[in-house]
């Protein structure tokens, strides 16, 4: 909750700029002026990097004993407040003789980010310069031993925004769904509410009180370090830090930008580009998925879509995947108890559990790291995707996502317009296919039909929402494939 209040603060105010949203509540005591963060690039090509602040100063990872002394101005920024929400819609109908059934369901959900007056804060970077002059990194510290193996990169903090006064998060989510049913002469209708999965409530009204000093976005100046000890602090826009190193490739200086940069090691696969997606890949390949045996993979399709309703659970997961598959470390459920319910520790122990290497295939042989892969692949997808395209996954039925997936296969061949009849038979009822334009138009995709044609707008000009829709469809449907 806190982190998607600071990230819509983050896109309002910046959105194409270089501030990076604070998602931990804890990790705003670390972000001081001249903090150390690390930025870690990610695998696929359309993943963001991820920060994690540190518990060091630059001046921890100096040479010598003089400690430095950051210079700081401040200034007052700007005053916050936000309202987001969604509005969520589904109906059924069916009739079997003199019986009709009619099943109807609505959901909201509101979060309101009231920050107040914020202020800025700004590191005198003149003063660093000149106070650091001569100085070298300490290349035993137990920090650089970490990362210069993973080729991560090392910022400090240049600038923050924090709250001026205690200020409020509050989320309300309804959920309610109404059922009517007629049977010869007998009617009835009935209100009935609908349990949330996750927190066993018809309604939730949480609220975090905020103190004041709370640290909610942040810039980085990334470091250049030289085996030698030398390092130079990044200011040109655009310019890549990250550590000289033998088993690590220099970082690529056509780079998209500071905050999206790209990375290139030795021990992941290099990220592509869209075109590569759209034509195929052996790196994108989530076939690995089918071969679970049917029940396992009936029970993580419905477990993956219980985590699409929770955005916690779902980046939780997609990082102990890529924790597991491309580091020497992984993540401790045990000390994830600030960020995790226990609810959502067993639905992560659950899907771990069917897509870990334990799991086997229909031959009873050990699916082992092609498992992983396609699942990590799968989770990572769905983890871009807008909150509205993942509420609407969460509910879709393996026939809808069959066709569904039919329907993506024949966009993907780029021969426009489509012949109607050339639809899956579950597109071509009026339901069905308005369902169909819901989840396009939750990624800016719009369906035109006539009477005898199908064509697909987008303003997603590169595709990359599409393809992460694509590969998020086509792996559920592997795990629902055989299903009723």
């Amino acid at each position: 909750m806190f982190s998607k209040a600071t990230a819509n603060f983050v896109r309002q105010i910046d959105p194409e700029g270089s501030l990076i949203h604070v998602s931990r509540l804890n990790d705003s005591q670390k972000l001081d002026p001249m903090a150390l963060v690390v930025k870690r690039n990610r695998i696929w090509f359309w993943q963001r990097p991820k920060y994690q602040p540190t518990d060091f100063t630059l001046s921890d990872l100096l040479q010598g004993d003089e400690v430095l002394t950051p210079g700081v101005s401040g200034a007052e920024f700007l005053s916050y407040n936000g309202t987001y929400g969604d509005q969520l819609h589904g109906k059924l109908e069916a009739e079997a003789g003199p019986a009709s059934v009619a099943l109807e369901g609505r959901g909201a959900v509101k979060l309101q980010s009231c920050f107040g007056k914020l202020r800025k804060e700004e590191l005198d970077v003149k003063k660093l310069l000149r106070d650091s002059s001569g100085r070298l990194v300490d290349m035993q510290h137990v920090l650089v031993q970490q990362l210069e193996k993973r080729a991560e990169v090392l910022a400090v903090v240049k600038e923050r925004i924090l709250t001026t006064s205690t200020c409020t998060v509050s989320q309300t989510k309804k959920e309610d769904c109404t059922f009517q049913g007629l049977m010869g002469m007998l009617g009835s209708r009935v209100k009935v509410c609908v349990k949330d999965s996750n927190n066993i409530e018809v309604d939730s009204d949480v609220s975090l009180e905020i103190p004041s000093g709370t640290v909610i976005a942040y810039s980085i100046l990334e470091l250049e370090i030289k085996k030698s000890g030398h390092y130079e602090i990044c200011l040109q826009p655009g310019k890549i830090g990250g550590f000289e190193a033998d088993m690590v490739r220099t970082w690529s200086q056509d780079s998209l930008n500071k905050v999206d940069g790209r990375c290139y090691d030795e021990s992941v696969p290099e990220k592509i580009p869209f075109s590569t997606l759209q034509n195929g890949s052996e790196e994108m390949d989530l076939s690995a998925l089918a071969e679970f045996p049917q029940s396992t993979r009936r029970a993580l399709f419905l477990k993956l879509q219980e985590t699409l309703r929770d955005n916690v659970a779902l980046t939780y997961l997609q990082s102990y995947l890529e924790e597991e598959l491309y580091t020497d470390e992984t993540l401790n459920m045990e000390k994830q108890e600030e960020e995790l319910s226990e609810s959502q520790r067993k639905l992560m122990s659950a899907i771990l559990d069917y897509i870990g290497t334990g799991g086997h295939t229909e031959n009873g042989q050990s699916g082992g790291a092609a498992c992983m892969n396609a699942a990590h692949l799968l989770v990572s997808a769905m983890e871009e995707l807008p909150d509205k395209t993942l509420s609407l996954l969460s509910k879709s039925r393996p026939d809808f996502l069959e066709a569904f997936d039919t329907l993506m296969c024949l966009l993907k061949e780029g021969r426009q317009p489509l012949p109607i009849q050339s639809l899956p038979v579950q597109l071509q009822d009026n339901q069905t296919f308005q369902l169909a334009e819901q989840l396009l138009s939750s990624i800016n995709v719009t369906l035109r039909r006539d009477t005898d044609w199908l064509r697909a707008e987008t303003e997603d000009e590169q595709g990359v929402l599409t393809s992460l829709l694509c590969l998020s469809v086509h792996g559920l449907f592997l795990l629902c494939s055989g299903q009723n």
